[in-house]
């Protein structure tokens, strides 16, 4: 099917994604479990050992898919996309919702939730800990793995988490976030340019039911 593509790149600055997998529109429906969603961050790769890919996002209007943001590069984590586990640097593959922004930065026009970190914030990625893979706020590390969302760096200048793992199964990963690139494969999180995270969070609007499609790019071709 041919769609017409409104891709902003451009006009926010962004440089081309050049040898990395091309954006094209999803199905009309809604995407697998999120029948109602009409944003959707796409996150494609061309193999699932590939670090880099692209970021996409698009908004259905009217039955048809319009990418309004990208395609920029992304990275993804150093072992890959697949089946997420803890200490495993591997990107979950799949659809997933977006549910959370936070960033050392203040909040730069969002509608989702959002929090300005600082060093009481924490992301509890301790298995069997009652508050595993979710925010804390306290003045020391909940134990194991847990980041601290501040002393992490400018990658959390801006970041929204990935809802990977709802239930909070141990062992399924945690913390997994898309957030601001600092050009090396990340731990398991999809990582682009700054200028795109804060124009992926003034245009997502959680009443969109918005979702992240990580996955191949010959799935969608």
């Amino acid at each position: 099917m041919s769609v017409a593509v409104a891709v902003l790149s451009g006009a926010l600055g962004l440089a081309p994604a050049g040898a990395v997998p091309v954006a094209t529109p999803p199905d009309a429906s809604g995407p697998p479990g999120f029948p109602t969603s009409t944003q959707m961050v796409a996150v494609m790769v061309d193999t699932q050992s590939a670090t880099v890919g692209t970021v996409t996002a698009w908004q259905r209007r009217n039955g048809v898919w319009v990418a309004v943001i990208g395609p920029v590069p992304a990275r993804v984590g150093s072992a890959g996309i697949g089946f997420p586990a803890d200490n495993v640097p591997r990107t979950p593959e799949g659809t997933f919702a977006l549910d959370q922004g936070f960033g050392r930065e203040p909040n730069p026009g969002t509608k989702l939730p959002y929090f300005q970190a600082d060093r009481q914030d924490w992301w509890d990625e301790l298995p069997g800990s009652p508050t595993y893979n979710t925010h804390v706020r306290q003045v020391n590390s909940p134990g194991g793995d847990s980041e601290n969302l501040y002393d992490s760096g400018p990658v959390y200048d801006y970041a929204i988490n990935i809802a990977h793992n709802p239930a909070r199964r141990a062992g399924y990963a945690s913390g997994i976030f898309l957030h601001v690139t600092d050009g090396n494969p990340t731990l398991g999180c999809v990582a682009v340019d700054k200028a795109t995270m804060i124009a992926i969070l003034r245009w997502i609007d959680p009443d969109a039911d918005p979702v992240i499609t990580i996955g191949l790019a010959s799935v969608r071709a």
